[in-house]
């Protein structure tokens, strides 16, 4: 049985296939043991399911677990071995100022702090030239103190292992053989850039604890959850931030590539229904309970390793994703000035917006309850009724000057979309795209809800709102690859073509033999392994790079693409390569969406009825459509919801709906 898991800070979201079809199921998270959620997740699924014929378990999870240890300062105690007289790489950073006026500004505390941070006597040439070997009492000594400092794990980054990883290898086996868990550059993060460099080694030996932990858990959990025979055995696997999938042992290793994993299977599903639909270039807009994920796909994924996380630079391979605090749990208030604010922060799953029956505080939830935009008893098909009164008695309390708790839910609504423009605004408009040649793929629990305020806001011609729209994540999850990224600095001047290609062939040939090797131990053959060649390219001179294909002329590519990203190139410039890329893919069996029956342009055969509901200032009488019910060609008008087990959507006034072959629900504006 095929099992894929999205742990959000609300609900946590199962995808799985049960003879044959897709089914979702949604449980409520417990942040303070997100195995607990996948546990009591499990165990519904298998109630309701015979028993695969072998009793194994082939499980996929995206956790948000690595993203909340480094958010939270929650990771373990860590010991950074590093170049003697480059200790204070982490303090020292980059310099640039995150704001530019702003005196005041306090950088994030280092993860190590300086007494656990310990300087060994070794150097390498920029060249690559062993200058200085570090000797057996100075391997001694580092252990020493790291044993002293009672250290978790450890990050071993020396200043020029991205030439000459021979040290490091040395200071890495010392370690490893006296017992610590050690996280190196040249395993996580072989290029250049000391402080991203060093930063990113740390981020992984930090989660090292937290994260192992947790998967021995989920790894426990599916064997004693499956009774497989001999032959067959139960498989755990973890979603990477680029995209791919993992095996729990490589991911407990490698904790830094899963810190956006989950809302990376949301990027996967939101391509896949695009493509299905016929629309290449979309907007994945992602909103759940506690933060909103947008991402730009045009034609192809995008992936970059210049990200940041908890202020902090996350240099491995990620989904090109923007992640604003707005959810449907997101906590509103008045500041001290009378400005009514909404989130970051979050009610979650504990204690819940007040319409869950905890909380006491108000959330965009009960905002769109109060406004009748979300049906109280249309919750997982009835099965999570909303409490209604206690949602009006809580937001009354919390109004303030509003005149009324309408008012005011309509104020949180107002507030939440202008953050969530922003965030659209920025990966779009910011970097030379035009929301209005694109399609918003509006998905997770609460993205149906904004999905037309959005693209009014815009101008984006059309939403789509998919099948599954809370499940999403997990679908791409489920259809996800295994994926390992490889890489190495080379700085390499294209003076010819001819003699950059013939050193870049020796560059891929070791990186690809690892890459093979690498994959044989997730469970693909050579024959059944894909391997991608990408290239980092710049104008010599340049600070930063471009990644483009290796295929074709590379050189023309980066033009191209300087020329689309900061609006002009110049042909003939000399250019270098910085980096060399591979990116080995395994294919994995893909579960299909399958079409819908047809119907014609009625849809009344799915209205549940109608209800009072407030647009613009107004009540109107809203038409409440079932989901299940509506065949490939029904056609709806706005003002309406369509409810079913895991989102809720709302058409505005003025837009229309229809069905398409899959059960996509696509949204456009009459006027």
């Amino acid at each position: 049985m095929r099992i894929a898991i999205d742990t959000g800070g609300t609900f946590t979201d199962c995808v799985f296939v049960r003879s044959g079809e897709l089914r979702i199921l949604k449980v409520l998270s417990t942040p303070e043991n997100p195995a607990r959620a996948i546990e009591d997740a499990i165990s519904k699924i298998l109630s309701d399911s015979p028993a695969p014929p072998d009793g194994a378990l082939d499980l996929t999870c995206g956790t948000t677990v690595g993203t909340n240890a480094l958010l939270e300062r929650r990771g373990g105690r860590v010991a950074l071995v590093t170049t003697a007289g480059f200790e204070d790489v982490l303090e020292i950073g980059r310099q640039a100022r995150p704001r530019l006026y702003d005196f005041f500004v306090e950088r994030p505390k280092p993860l190590v702090p300086r007494q656990w941070r310990i300087g060994i006597k070794e150097r390498v040439s920029a060249e690559g030239r062993a200058l200085l070997h570090p000797g057996k009492g100075e391997l001694n000594r580092v252990v020493r103190l790291v044993r002293k400092g009672r250290a978790d794990a450890v990050a071993v980054c020396l200043l020029f292992s991205f030439a000459n990883s021979e040290h490091e290898r040395q200071i890495t086996a010392r370690l490893r053989a006296a017992g610590f868990s050690v996280s190196a550059s040249h395993e996580i993060f072989p290029e250049f850039r000391e402080y991203e460099r060093t930063v990113t080694t740390v981020e992984n030996a930090y989660l090292l604890p937290v994260m192992s932990r947790y998967l021995r858990e989920i790894d426990a959990l599916a064997r004693s959850r499956a009774k497989p025979r001999r032959s067959a055995k139960s498989r755990v696997r973890v979603m990477q931030s680029s995209g791919g999938i993992i095996s729990a042992a490589t991911a407990s290793r490698e904790p830094v590539r899963t810190i956006l994993s989950g809302p990376a299977g949301g990027v996967l599903g939101a391509q896949y229904v695009a493509e299905l639909a016929g629309f290449p270039h979309v907007i994945a807009f992602d909103m759940g309970g506690t933060s909103t994920d947008v991402a730009l796909i045009h034609g192809a994924l995008r992936t970059t390793n210049e990200s940041e996380v908890a202020s902090l630079p996350v240099s491995v391979p990620m989904l090109d994703i923007h992640t604003v605090g707005a959810g449907g749990g997101s906590l509103a208030r008045f500041d001290r000035g009378g400005a009514l604010r909404v989130g970051p922060e979050s009610a979650g799953a504990d204690p819940g917006p007040i319409c869950y029956g905890r909380g006491t505080r108000p959330t965009v939830t009960d905002a769109h309850l109060l406004l009748g935009r979300i049906v109280p008893e249309g919750f997982l098909s009835g099965e999570f009724r909303l409490d209604m009164e206690r949602a009006r008695e809580w937001v009354g309390r919390a109004r303030g000057p509003m005149k009324s708790a309408e008012e005011f839910a309509q104020g949180i609504l107002d507030v939440i979309e202008t953050s969530m423009e922003k965030a659209i605004r920025v990966i779009s408009i910011e970097r030379g795209y035009d929301p209005q040649d694109y399609t918003l793929v509006a998905f997770g629990g609460a993205g149906g809800l904004h999905g037309c305020g959005l693209a009014a806001a815009l101008e984006i011609p059309r939403v789509l709102i998919p099948k599954f729209p809370g499940g999403l994540s997990a679908l791409g999850i489920l259809r996800a690859d295994v994926v390992k990224d490889f890489s190495r600095t080379v700085l390499l001047a294209v003076e010819s073509r001819r003699a950059a290609s013939s050193a870049l062939q020796t560059e891929f040939a070791a990186m690809e033999k690892l890459a093979v090797k690498d994959m044989r131990s997730e469970g693909f053959g050579q024959s059944q392994t894909r391997i991608e060649r990408l290239l980092d390219v710049r104008y010599i001179g340049q600070a930063y790079e471009l990644t483009v294909s290796v295929n074709g002329d590379f050189v023309s590519s980066f033009h191209r693409a300087h020329e689309r990203r900061y609006g002009y190139s110049d042909a003939k410039r000399a250019v270098e390569i910085v980096n060399v890329r591979a990116r080995a893919i395994g294919v994995t069996p893909k579960p299909a969406l399958p079409k819908v029956p047809a119907g014609d342009t009625d849809a009344s055969a799915s209205l549940r009825g109608e209800h009072e509901a407030h647009f613009d200032g107004r009540a109107m009488k809203t038409r409440i459509y079932d989901r299940s019910r509506l065949r490939a060609g029904n056609r709806l008008r706005g003002p309406a919801i369509v409810i079913e087990y895991s989102a809720t959507t709302v058409v505005l006034p003025g837009w229309r709906a229809r069905v398409d072959a899959y059960g996509n629900l696509l949204m456009e504006r009459t006027r």
